[in-house]
């Protein structure tokens, strides 16, 4: 199990999921919904619905599932589904990962460098004519 926002599918998502899908036999991707997307990263996004984002994840031959939730986490969801394997970022290194109680192990997975939704966003931004 591994969630986020995924908003703007990139590069650094794709070769996430990749490693996460071989640490297990099933991966279940916890994804943020619209309005949990704004409280998290403001007003201005998601930049893609829900309803395209979860379509684009699931589209991946490694995304087994794809499940929408409201919360600002998605402790309910572990709470429910009971993954084996939680899978975060390494940026979460001595950090608390939520429902890191709940699960038999813990896997931080290293980004690949220079890739992220916020990055591409301001890259837009500054490369547009007005």
């Amino acid at each position: 199990f591994s969630n986020g926002c995924f908003d703007i599918l990139h590069f650094g998502h794709i070769k996430y999921l990749e490693k996460a899908k071989r640490l297990g036999d099933i991966l279940i991707i916890g994804l943020n919904s619209d309005v949990s997307v704004k409280r998290l990263k403001g007003e201005n996004r998601p930049i893609n619905s829900e309803f395209q984002r979860a379509c684009m994840l699931a589209s991946l031959y490694f995304v087994d599932y794809v499940v929408i939730f409201d919360e600002d986490t998605p402790l309910k969801l572990i709470e429910f589904l009971k993954p084996d394997i939680l899978v975060k970022g390494a940026d979460y290194k001595d950090k608390e990962v939520v429902g890191s109680n709940l699960v038999k192990k813990v896997e931080l997975i290293e980004f690949e460098e220079g890739f992220s939704t916020t990055n591409i966003i301001k890259r837009i931004k500054n490369d547009r004519k007005d």
